[in-house]
């Protein structure tokens, strides 16, 4: 899966020329806590909520309400464009993304094309539903999990012994505990347990809650 195949694709964005009180107005209305800074279509920066507050006046101004008004008729946000920004690709990987994301603890990314043309944004609200799309829990059906020492042809094996049964194989993920991979699988059936039972007839332990209770007790 790739980030330009999820992202968002109907970006607001500002200019450096934008008025201070226009982006602050606009956050306000679209509940947006940054705001892309684009200028002739190339991504330049952004202006985060925060930033954009702090740049207002004061409540506590002296300046009457025609005064203040005039006074930021002509602020704009152009001296508080953030230029350090992260962004990523439409080709890039979306695991790809959420690693990234993750390790500069970001919300969200800019995605921009070769020419650094915003083209779109993911963030993490679109990264949960990646993440719910590929287990196939829409789809229904029943999951089940096994664990093993990692080795290869695992999942290979398991899937044809779904296949053999006349089953619909759906999705499956792997996942590491401590020193053993976790696969979990998901089928289409109303009755799990003729399944958990052909695999255990294969020596592989089917894991579930109770397995690991002793984890989080």
């Amino acid at each position: 899966m790739y980030v330009g195949l999820k992202m968002r694709k109907n970006i607001v964005s500002v200019t450096p020329k934008t008025l201070l009180w226009d982006a602050h107005n606009l956050m306000e209305e679209k509940r947006l806590w940054i705001l892309p800074v684009v200028e002739k279509e190339k991504l330049i920066g952004y202006v985060n909520k925060e930033d954009v507050r702090e740049a207002l006046p004061s409540q506590a101004t002296m300046l009457s309400r025609h005064e203040l008004h005039t006074a930021m008729s002509e602020v704009t946000i152009e001296d508080i464009v953030i230029k350090d920004v992260i962004t990523v690709r439409p080709e890039t990987e979306i695991e790809e993304a959420a690693e990234i994301m993750d390790m500069k603890n970001l919300f969200g990314c800019p995605v921009v094309d070769s020419r650094n043309k915003l083209v779109g944004y993911i963030d993490r609200t679109i990264m949960l539903e990646v993440l719910v799309e590929e287990m196939g829990l829409h789809r229904g059906g029943k999951r089940f999990a096994i664990e093993f020492k990692d080795r290869p042809g695992v999942m290979a094996e398991v899937s044809g012994i779904i296949s053999d049964m006349g089953i619909n194989f759906l999705s499956a993920a792997s996942f590491y505990h401590n020193d053993t991979c976790i696969l979990v699988f998901r089928v289409q059936t109303d009755d799990i347990e003729p399944v958990i039972e052909k695999i255990k007839e294969h020596d592989y332990t089917i894991v579930g809650p109770d397995f690991f209770k002793d984890e989080w007790s």
